[in-house]
């Protein structure tokens, strides 16, 4: 038997769920980057009206860097998913899976230069590549090495960062850039083609330089080792024999994550807890937000509910494109060039308005065929025999 598609395999409805619900929380987050230079301004002061401000207090807390860890951990799940079925069958796991992430890799470069700079798959593709050779460690193993790879160094790295920003409070003030506004305004705004082609390569190089880049790869990458985790212990398939214990962990992750999310307004507001907010903070809410929907989805009237939601996470690829495509034509010039004419909080509804159609959308596509196009198209260019996908 050849190498077969996961949606052929039986699925774990429950990693679709939380693939689409990281879905909404991510374009809420990229949808400031779409309209507005985030790269180049403190948050803090640039959305300094009360409506604005409120708004970016919620998304602050309860959405930056809390669902892109979710959308890490359900690649690492994919992958361990896929590794356990392959190896039951006897079939090689690390060829297909090089290629597999390569392609990604290659979708993940055309997205970034040619649509949005703050492309997160080639991140991904790359962290992949140094997952692949970890999936033989057992679910447990995972688990223990992500959870101590990830917040050790990272709760290490902010309590020095706060420290040194007790002693000199210069080094970690949030500081804007007049320059780099202005250079993005006008290019996004109002600029050519090629103006904006090469405002999205500056920008790209401004979050991914190569100190950057690596730091980002490392912090992925146990995210990654605990998705597999979860997967390969079945976690999720037994949820329901788990009730208590998830109950219990989605109650001490979320009253963590809030306690440290919060952080630069009950503390102070700078670099140093603005790191502790989004490092440690961000992923316990993620794993409550995790937990919560685990035990969720125990209720078959909830599973049922939740099922839209799970169809869009079906599609996560085909989606996530889908809003950068969105995104830019709503704001660059090439579009309806409405970049930095937007309030926080109008952007944000859009982006609600945008995935409940995305929620729609997935629902009747996939009522018509088993995955969504980009899916297609990354299964085609990987797997060795091609099938039809429509129903």
């Amino acid at each position: 038997m050849g190498i077969q598609p996961l949606e052929q395999q039986g699925r774990i409805q429950a990693l679709d769920v939380m693939r689409g619900f990281s879905l909404l929380g991510i374009f809420i987050v990229n949808m400031i980057s779409f309209h507005s230079p985030i790269y180049y301004y403190d948050p803090y002061s640039w959305w300094g009206d009360s409506v604005n401000a409120q708004t970016y207090w919620f998304i602050n807390v309860f959405v930056q860097a809390s669902f892109y860890p979710i959308f890490a951990m359900m690649f690492g799940a994919g992958l361990a998913i896929q590794h356990y079925r392959m190896k039951e069958k006897g079939q090689s796991f690390t060829g297909f899976a090089i290629k597999r992430l390569a392609v990604l890799l290659v979708i993940g470069i055309i997205h970034a230069f040619l649509v949005w700079s703050g492309d997160i798959l080639i991140t991904y593709a790359v962290t992949g590549f140094f997952l692949i050779w970890m999936l033989t460690l057992s679910g447990k193993m995972l688990l223990i090495l992500g959870f101590i790879i990830y917040f050790l160094p990272q709760t290490l790295l902010a309590v020095i960062l706060i420290f040194a920003s007790a002693v000199d409070p210069t080094t970690v003030t949030n500081f804007s850039s007049v320059q780099g506004i202005e250079s993005s305004i006008n290019n996004y705004g109002a600029g050519t083609i090629g103006e904006i082609l090469n405002q999205r390569m500056d920008d790209w190089l401004v979050a991914n330089n190569t100190a950057g880049f690596v730091s980002i790869v490392i912090a992925i990458l146990p995210l990654m080792m605990i998705g597999a985790g979860i997967a390969k212990t079945g976690l999720l398939r037994r949820a329901s024999e788990k009730k208590k214990m998830i109950g219990v962990l989605a109650a001490v992750f979320l009253a963590a994550g809030l306690v440290v999310k919060t952080i630069p307004y009950w503390a102070e507001t700078n670099l140093a807890y603005d790191f502790m907010q989004d490092f440690v903070g961000g992923p316990l809410l993620s794993l409550a937000y995790m937990a919560i929907i685990a035990l969720a989805m125990t209720s078959s009237l909830m599973a049922k509910l939740l099922s839209p939601l799970a169809k869009t996470g079906r599609m996560s690829l085909t989606n996530y494109l889908l809003q950068s495509v969105i995104g830019t034509l709503i704001f660059y010039n090439y579009g309806l060039g409405l970049y930095g004419e937007v309030t926080l909080l109008t952007g944000t509804l859009m982006a609600l308005g945008i995935f409940i159609m995305q929620v729609i959308l997935s629902e009747i596509w996939l009522s018509k065929f088993k995955q969504g196009p980009m899916e297609s198209i990354w299964r085609k260019l990987t797997y060795p025999k091609t099938q039809k996908i429509s129903k």
